[in-house]
């Protein structure tokens, strides 16, 4: 397997690490199976508050993780991501014991440009342009209900403007697409993200998915945070999802038409179900205290009840975690749960209309002869220092 040389900045000494392994984390794998298998003691899992045993759930298949080993090939730290913004960081301290923590990920974001002629399909051509699958994802979200790319032909053209992340040398997480343009049979259309949803010119919505509250519940009690700085616990919290306060046996609804992709127990979320829907997202309900009749890979539609409220899992009392994701990212589903294709208005209309035209004028700018950044090479999963 080919390896190469990269450096490395972590915010804890390195001891005499050599080599980093970077590895997929298997679907249905917890925490505590990985501890387990690697010989880290288990009371690392053991000793977290509920809170974090539940946080710690969040880490999602196919995911990329590096372990870091010495020159004797022990094991000396491991980071996990479980979101764009924090990661599980397992490490030997002075005295040689294994330590765990949650710690913010460490990335640059990298804002690029790029206009690809299309000769085959705009897919494969922005893939075959870019080097990146994501990118190639995620145009085609950006456009989906606007433009049918079916239709192309030699000429058309699409312009992306977009911010990237990296990680130790490789791009990580999803890639937000900011504004796009799509010149198709001579005619232009134009899209532009906008608070987690893409937008017309006009501020019309152009997405068609859309969720409902997937229980009746008597308040929240929890809502969506990234990685924040706790000042009196001393250390980075994280709640992926809503909790809503409801009395266990309350009937838990779909929110949207999809997919049954995972019904059981995960971790410290307890019993589990999760749901796929269209345009990459997955909808996540936890503490169930039953499974209605649902089963892996059922069709299911919204409003149709899969489960019952409970306190399953490392819960202080009766609630609904309700958690949504895109591309195996966490987002807030505050931002998507509402009614379809909403159109903006007053201060928020005033800001997109701004917003849109200054990426307007970019994207007209860009012209056959631009130059686009270098291609992303493919890189081998075992990098060594």
């Amino acid at each position: 397997m080919k390896k190469i040389f990269i450096s490395l900045l972590i915010s804890i000494k390195l001891f005499a690490i050599s080599s980093i392994e970077e590895l997929s984390w298997e679907n249905g794998k917890t925490l505590l199976d990985f501890l387990q298998d690697h010989s880290i003691p288990l009371n690392l899992y053991y000793n977290l508050d509920a809170e974090d045993k539940e946080l710690s759930a969040e880490i999602a298949s196919g995911i990329k993780y590096q372990m870091l080993k010495d020159d004797q090939g022990e094991l000396e730290q491991v980071l996990i991501p479980i979101s764009d913004d924090l990661q599980i960081h397992i490490y030997k301290n002075t005295e040689n014991k294994f330590v765990l923590s949650f710690t913010p990920i460490s990335y640059t974001k990298e804002k690029r440009t790029i206009r690809v002629a299309i000769n085959n399909s705009a897919y494969q051509d922005v893939y075959d342009e870019s080097g990146s699958v994501t990118l190639a994802r995620a145009m085609v979200r950006a456009f989906k209900n606007s433009v049918n790319f079916k239709n192309v032909r030699k000429g058309d053209s699409v312009v992306l403007i977009y911010e990237q992340k990296r990680r130790l040398g490789r791009l990580f997480g999803d890639i937000n697409i900011q504004a796009a343009l799509a010149n198709i049979r001579g005619k232009e259309y134009s899209v532009f993200l906008y608070k987690d949803s893409y937008y017309n010119a006009q501020g019309k919505e152009l997405e068609n998915f859309f969720l409902t509250k997937p229980v009746k519940y008597t308040r929240i009690s929890d809502r969506f945070t990234r990685a924040r700085y706790h000042p009196i616990l001393k250390r980075y919290r994280a709640h992926l999802g809503i909790d809503y306060a409801a009395p266990t046996g309350t009937p838990v609804k779909s929110a949207g038409d999809g997919t049954i992709s995972f019904v059981g127990t995960k971790g410290g979320y307890g019993k589990v179900v999760q749901v796929k829907h269209m345009s990459g997202y997955m909808t996540l309900y936890a503490h169930l205290s039953r499974f209605a009749k649902i089963k892996r890979g059922q069709k299911v539609k919204q409003g149709q009840v899969i489960a019952y409220v409970g306190s399953t899992g490392m819960s202080t009392g009766p609630h609904l975690h309700f958690g949504l994701y895109l591309n195996n990212k966490a987002i807030n589903p505050e931002t998507i749960v509402k009614i379809p294709k909403s159109s903006l208005s007053g201060k928020n209309k005033e800001e997109f209309l701004k917003m849109a035209k200054e990426y307007e004028n970019r994207l007209q700018s860009i012209d056959e002869n631009y130059k686009n950044p270098p291609k992303e090479q493919n890189i081998e999963n075992s990098m060594e220092l």
